[in-house]
């Protein structure tokens, strides 16, 4: 079986590389290496992995890449909610005219399943928590937006050309290799690289804002579940832990963690961030078989070990 991820060389995508590979797979990497490093892919370097230098905005060179492909992980985007406030030209021609072509290249390639790696930020700040999939959608920010109308896409592909797919809406995802020095990283990976320099924390707003983090390998087994799963093609799904975590409640775990009282200055919150975030993951588990491992607690440990 051969699979394309598309965003393979960055922080999840090059995770679930590392399981295909690990299940025997074949594997075709698609990345523009604008955010995702090479030396993500280096230590799984087999002649079941090829790596393809590309931008998912080029839709007929996803033609080609797809072809073959029996299922396409699609992970590729400008995951940055602040950025996609102030560059909206960019994220949609990235994030949702991306999708478009991935869409197109699984059509034209007869893939049998594409699984999209949507977002928590198309519910918005709307009320109501947890989260789940019945809710009517508010997004606040273009990122949200181009993550729902994607969802929109693969709903549509899947009634009108028969190309099955799967989004899975990701909330705080977190774990080893994602880069604390973008500006695309999670506050885990933030306040664990400040932690570990000794600096203090920033915390945008009062530090009472919570978030539904999960760690990346439940993330990766969610994919998996969603790329195999019968009867679930048109469908979103909410990937999280299901419990929620305030930003001083994660600076109080990293502290015990590095064995020291971090220090927390505050700053104002910013513009397009929710303030409250909370999965319900009935859904996974039922249609999917979800069933995140690794607490938020145990998830830092490995990540600060």
């Amino acid at each position: 079986m051969k699979s394309l991820v598309t965003g393979g060389a960055g922080f999840i995508g090059s995770h679930l590389v590392e399981r295909l590979l690990g299940l025997g797979q074949e594997v075709r990497v698609v990345d523009d290496f604008s955010t995702g490093k090479r030396a993500n892919l280096e230590p799984f370097a087999s002649d079941r992995l090829e790596v393809v230098e590309a931008d998912i905005r080029n839709g007929w060179q996803l033609r080609d890449l797809a072809a073959g492909c029996e299922v396409i992980f699609h992970e590729a985007a400008i995951v940055s909610v602040p950025y996609s406030v102030d560059h909206p030209q960019e994220t949609h021609d990235v994030n949702l005219q991306g999708t478009l072509n991935v869409l197109e290249a699984a059509r034209h390639a007869k893939t049998r399943r594409l699984v999209f790696a949507s977002s928590a930020a198309i519910y918005g700040d709307g009320p109501g928590l947890p989260k789940h999939e019945g809710m009517l959608p508010t997004p606040v920010a273009p990122y949200g937006l181009e993550k729902l109308t994607s969802e929109h896409y693969l709903s549509i592909f899947a009634r009108l050309y028969g190309v099955e797919t799967v989004s899975l809406r990701y909330f705080n995802v977190f774990g080893p290799r994602q880069d604390p020095t973008s500006a695309y990283s999670g506050v885990i990976s933030i306040f664990a690289d400040r932690a570990g320099r000794g600096d203090p924390l920033t915390v945008f707003g009062d530090g009472l804002a919570y978030r539904d983090f999960v760690y990346v390998d439940d993330v990766i087994e969610a994919n998996l579940l969603a790329s195999a799963a019968p009867g679930v093609s048109g469908r979103a799904f909410n990937v999280g832990r299901g419990e929620k975590t305030t930003l001083l409640d994660l600076a109080g775990m990293i502290g015990r963690i590095v064995g020291r009282e971090l220090v927390v200055n505050h700053e104002a919150a910013r513009a397009g961030d929710i303030a409250e975030s909370l999965a319900d993951i009935a859904r996974a588990r039922q249609e999917l078989g979800y069933a995140p491992k690794v607490g938020v607690e145990e998830g830092l440990k490995r990540l600060l070990g």
